[in-house]
This record gives structure tokens, C-alpha cells and sequence, in this order.
């Protein structure tokens, strides 16, 4: 099975679109995050940082914030 390639441009707005919708959908709940949940988000933070940017120029200490946020 062949595997899609995303532009960057397309990964960044479906990383936008999954960030907002679970903003809302935690803003909603007043129960903690499960943990699955969490590991998740862990695991797009790492990809985020190891995709390419559409950004010329990220400031080191963002890379190096992501990546310590995915380590968790």
C-alpha cells in the first residue's frame, strides 16, 4: 500500500484543526485528560518537531521545548 504525502502547508492545518478541537472539547470536561490522550499529544508534539518547517527560521529553544514536552 503506497503511503499520501501532506504538504506541510496541509499538516499544519490539520495539527490547527485537531488543537482546536480539543481545546474545546477539554474546555467542556472537567474530568483529567486520560492517559492514552496524553501519549497522544505527546507523540504529535515530537512529529511536529521532526516535520519540516513552513517557518524559515525556528528559534532553538521552541525545538528544544517540543522536544522536552514529547519526552514526557
Amino acid at each position: 500500500m503506497s503511503e499520501a504525502k501532506l504538504s506541510s502547508q496541509h499538516c499544519r492545518a490539520i495539527c490547527n484543526e485537531v488543537g482546536e478541537r480539543l481545546r474545546y472539547y477539554l474546555d467542556r470536561s472537567s474530568t483529567s485528560v486520560p492517559p492514552r490522550l496524553l501519549e497522544l499529544l505527546q507523540q504529535l508534539a515530537l512529529r511536529e518537531v521532526e516535520a519540516p518547517s513552513i517557518v524559515p527560521d525556528m528559534p532553538e529553544e521552541r525545538v528544544e521545548a517540543a522536544r522536552l514536552i514529547a519526552a514526557e
